[in-house]
C-alpha cells in the first residue's frame, strides 16, 4: 500500500513540475522577446541587402516604426 502511494506521489509531483515548468518558461520567453526583439536595424539592413536592395536610412526607419506599431497593437489586444 506504501509503494503505491510513492508512486502516485512522484505521478502527481511529476505533472505539477511539468505544468509549472511549461508555463514558467513560457512566461520567460515573453518578457525576453518583449525586451530583446529578435530584429534589429542591422536584421533589416543584412535582410534588404541579400534581396538586392539599398537600404537608405530613411526605408529602415519606416521599417522599424512600422514593425513596432505592429508590436504596440498585437500587445494591446492582449
Amino acid at each position: 500500500m506504501t509503494v503505491l502511494w510513492g508512486i502516485l506521489i512522484f505521478l502527481v509531483g511529476g505533472i505539477i513540475g511539468a505544468v509549472a515548468g511549461f508555463y514558467g518558461a513560457r512566461q520567460y520567453m515573453k518578457k525576453y522577446f518583449q525586451e530583446n526583439p529578435p530584429i534589429n536595424e542591422d536584421v533589416l539592413r543584412s535582410m534588404m541587402a541579400q534581396m538586392g536592395q539599398k537600404p537608405s536610412a530613411k526605408k529602415l526607419n519606416q521599417m522599424m516604426n512600422s514593425m513596432k506599431a505592429e508590436q504596440k497593437k498585437a500587445n494591446s489586444k492582449k
